[in-house]
C-alpha cells in the first residue's frame, strides 16, 4: 500500500488541530515562510546549510531558541570530531553477515568502531557540558557522567553499554544501561558522544551492495531504534537510526517498534503542507515522525527536522503516544 493512503481522513483532522491549537506561528512558518528577508539570519561562509536553516527556524519561532542553540552546539562539536575519525576497515565474512541479518542482529562489532579514546573522552565531556548548559541534564547526573569519563573503567563501561544495546553478540537488545548505578541521562550522552565514530561505520556498510535484505525495525548496523523516518520521492519509507544516523528501507505502514502491520491500528497525521508526518501505533502506543520528500525542495536534514517537528512531538504525546 502507498504511504499516502494510510489514515487519510485522520490526516485532515489532525492537521487542522495542529495548525489551530499547537504552536501555530511555528507551523505556519514551516509551510508558509512569509518572513521579511531582513529578518533571516545571514550565514557566514563556513556555516553548513543545516546550521543556516536552524538559525532561520530560531528567528521565526523564538520559543524554540534554546532547542535550536543546543542542536547547533551539538552538531558543531560532532562535525569537528567526525572530521578526525578515519573510515574503518570492516572485515565481515559473507556467511557471518548473512547469519547476523537472518537472526535480526546488528553487524557493527565494538572492535569495528574506530574509537580514539582521548577523542571519545573529550566528546563525552563536551556533550555533557552542552546538555547541562541547556538544562537537559540534572546537576547530579552531570557530575556523575563527568566523573565516569575520567574513570579508568570508562572503556569497559562503553563497551558493555554498546554490546548490551546493539545485540550484535545475541542475547537480546536493550536501549538503556542495565545498571541501577548508571546516572540518568547516561544513555543520551553516550548516544551523542559515540555518534561521530559509529556514523563512520554506517558510511562504510551502507555502501555495500551485497548486504542481505533487512526487515527489522532496529538499525542493521548498530542495533539502535529509529528516531526519524524519510518518505522518499518514490513513496518508499526509510528509517533513520537515532544513534549512527544510518538509513534502511522499511515497510510503509508497519510499526518498527512492535511489528504491527494492521493499517486500522496505525494512526497518521501531518502538517497541512504534508512536509512532516507522524505515525502512531495503537498496539504499542509508540510513534515515529517522518519527513516527506515527495514534494520537498531540499533533502532531509536530521538535525534540523528533529527540532522543527517538536510541535508534532507535542501533538503525538497529547494523543497518548510515546517516542
Amino acid at each position: 500500500m502507498r504511504l499516502n493512503e494510510v489514515a487519510h481522513q485522520p490526516d485532515r483532522c489532525a492537521a487542522h488541530e495542529i495548525g489551530s491549537t499547537e504552536r501555530p506561528s511555528l507551523i505556519r512558518w514551516l509551510y508558509n515562510p512569509a518572513m521579511p528577508e531582513s529578518a533571516i539570519p545571514r550565514p557566514t561562509r563556513s556555516e553548513p546549510r543545516e546550521v543556516i536553516e536552524l538559525k532561520s527556524l530560531k528567528t521565526a519561532h523564538p520559543d524554540l531558541a534554546s532547542a535550536v542553540d543546543m542542536q547547533i552546539a551539538l552538531l558543531d562539536m560532532q562535525r569537528r570530531v567526525q572530521s578526525r575519525v578515519p573510515l574503518p576497515w570492516i572485515e565481515t565474512d559473507a556467511a557471518w553477515l548473512r547469519s547476523q541479518y537472518a537472526a535480526g542482529r546488528a553487524v557493527v562489532r565494538f572492535s569495528d568502531i574506530p574509537i580514539d579514546w582521548s577523542d571519545l573522552r573529550l566528546t563525552l565531556r563536551q556533550t555533557t557540558d552542552i546538555l547541562r548548559r541547556f538544562d537537559a541534564l540534572e546537576p547530579d547526573d552531570y557530575r556523575a557522567i563527568l566523573e565516569l569519563g575520567r574513570d579508568s573503567n570508562f572503556e569497559s563501561v562503553v563497551r558493555r553499554w554498546y554490546e548490551e544495546s546493539s545485540g550484535v553478540n545475541g542475547g537480546g537488545r536493550s536501549t538503556r544501561m542495565r545498571h541501577d548505578e548508571a546516572p540518568q541521562g547516561l544513555d543520551q550522552v553516550l548516544v551523542l558522544a559515540l555518534r561521530p565514530f559509529l556514523a563512520r561505520c554506517a558510511e562504510v556498510l551502507m555502501q555495500r551492495a551485497d548486504a542481505p535484505a533487512w526487515t527489522h525495525g532496529h538499525c542493521p548496523y548498530c542495533g539502535w531504534e529509529p528516531d526519524l523516518s524519510l518518505i522518499t520521492r518514490t513513496g518508499e519509507r526509510r528509517l533513520i537510526c537515532g544513534r549512527c544516523l544510518a538509513q534502511w528501507a522499511f515497510d510503509a505502514i508497519t510499526c518498527p517498534f512492535c511489528s504491527n502491520s494492521d493499517r486500522g491500528l496505525i494512526v497518521s497525521f501531518a502538517t497541512p503542507d504534508g512536509r512532516y508526518r507522524v505515525y502512531g501505533c495503537n498496539v504499542c502506543r509508540r510513534y515515529l515522525k517522518a519527513y516527506d520528500a515527495r514534494t520537498a525542495s531540499r533533502p532531509i536534514m536530521v538535525g534540523l527536522d528533529t527540532i522543527a517537528t517538536l510541535p508534532l512531538d507535542a501533538a503525538a504525546i497529547q494523543r497518548g503516544y510515546i517516542g
